[in-house]
């Protein structure tokens, strides 16, 4: 399609916006137009041509008079307004595939293969009902809910969480974001509070997930829409705690945006919901107070650091076998502590301090975390070539392509990049000759080029 032809995209913050995220995930189209108008200055008739529909059926919608509820229509107010398919509950619509990854005409095979016949055992896509029937069965069989239920959503989250971990959460998204249009759909209905408070836990949970996994992979402005959502969600039961969780990921994603007054701002605003809820553990209050040195670090104070990482290690120490942790927070175990204090003071550019650290943390790390295993040694890789150890860096950052490779992480991937750039004046020396051709063997360049 010629630039010119190309619809015009709708502002970055207002598809972050909660607003508008809430009125996607409900499919409320006259909230939807009415941002679209006010918030990107589209009017009604260009709504109406861009989304193939009659002036008069958008204002019919805008004044609430009329539901656009067929599929067909919302497909075309996603490609029409330029709104991400997940945003609607819809696949990953074809202007969302990055450009490099479109197949030209001029690359297409002259002649289509055969298609070969369906395995009678088989269902075939063509076969399988669409979402809209899903929906008319959902209210046909629905029933009520227990905690039996509930515990089963928990434990399909810590089994996302574990896959994600091994290997990364691209493959994961589209059933986490399933699982959560599903419970957000659960939460229309009235239910006793204790069923009611647990589904939005759950939900605040999977939106935190799919947050998670859009920061891992970079996409920065989607992550930041699901852990807003996720905020929201676990206010709805005042869990401070989860809040305290959400915002600690917001810290950390500033951290990664090169915005570091943000990154403190988040963690100062996590510790004070911390602090505030019944019974929050040491070990929670641990986990913020790393992520507060981190914040720090990057902003090179470097006593403010050295304070948290202490507070971190004595909140630690009060850790009991018997305290109520949340299940979001087991996987801040001693080897995370310890990595975790290693990487606060590489940040800082203390290398000699943080390199016996890293390595020590890494040798006692679980091996089916693979890209917990890969950013670790990028670190300790790190930390060597700061000290002018060019052969152990090498080494080190060659043995963590290996789970890098395995797992989904462009997070891991462009740190790995990171330090082949970091190789440069080092670049015609053998060692790193030899890391650059395992680079791209394992880690395919991006666009014809090693660099994120």
């Amino acid at each position: 399609m010629p630039e010119a032809d190309r619809p015009q995209e709708l502002p970055a913050r207002l598809l972050t916006d909660p607003e508008m995220l809430n009125a996607c995930r409900v499919r409320d189209f006259a909230r939807v137009f009415r941002l679209v108008k006010t918030r990107a200055g589209i009017y009604p008739s260009m709504i109406a041509r861009r989304c193939e529909l009659t002036p008069s059926r958008v204002g019919e919608v805008i004044a609430g008079r009329r539901q656009l509820l067929h599929m067909d229509v919302v497909e075309r107010i996603a490609d029409g307004l330029r709104i991400p398919g997940h945003m609607l509950g819809l696949a990953r619509r074809s202007w969302e595939t990055p450009q490099a990854l479109v197949v030209t005409e001029r690359e297409a095979p002259q002649a289509p293969e055969p298609e070969p016949e369906p395995e009678p055992e088989k269902q075939t896509l063509a076969s399988l009902p669409g979402p809209d029937v899903d929906s008319i069965l959902a209210l046909a069989t629905r029933t009520s809910l227990s905690t039996a239920t509930l515990e089963a959503f928990r434990s399909s989250i810590e089994d996302y969480w574990r896959r994600d971990d091994q290997h990364g959460g691209e493959a994961l998204r589209p059933a986490i974001v399933g699982q959560l249009r599903h419970v957000v759909g659960l939460l229309k209905e009235s239910r006793p509070p204790s069923i009611q408070n647990g589904l939005y836990g759950i939900a605040a949970e999977l939106a935190r997930l799919t947050g998670w996994t859009h920061f891992d992979a970079r996409q920065y402005n989607q992550a930041r829409a699901y852990f807003t959502e996720a905020l929201q969600l676990a206010k709805e039961s005042d869990d401070r705690q989860f809040m305290a969780n959400v915002l600690a990921c917001m810290s950390l994603q500033a951290t990664y945006q090169d915005k570091p007054a943000d990154s403190l701002a988040f963690v100062t605003a996590a510790q004070d919901q911390a602090r505030s809820a019944l019974g929050t553990t040491p070990r929670v209050l641990s986990m913020l107070s790393m992520r507060e040195a981190f914040a720090h670090a990057t902003l090179g104070n470097q006593d403010s650091t050295h304070r948290a990482i202490g507070e971190a290690h004595r909140h630690f120490e009060q850790i009991g076998a018997s305290d109520p942790d949340p299940a979001w927070v087991n996987y801040f175990d001693e080897p995370k502590l310890i990595v975790d204090t290693g990487i606060a003071h590489g940040r800082l550019g203390e290398a000699a301090t943080a390199e016996p650290l890293i390595a020590d943390a890494l040798r006692r790390e679980d091996r089916t975390n693979q890209r917990g295993r890969a950013f670790h040694a990028f670190w300790l890789a790190r930390t060597q070539l700061d000290q002018g150890k060019l052969d152990q860096a090498c080494d080190t950052a060659t043995q963590a392509l290996v789970p890098a490779s395995a797992v989904a992480s462009e997070r891991v991937s462009g740190h790995l990049r990171e330090f082949y750039d970091q190789l440069a004046p080092h670049r015609q020396e053998p060692v790193a000759l030899a890391f650059e051709a395992r680079l791209r063997e394992l880690l395919p360049p991006v666009s014809g080029s090693l660099h994120p």
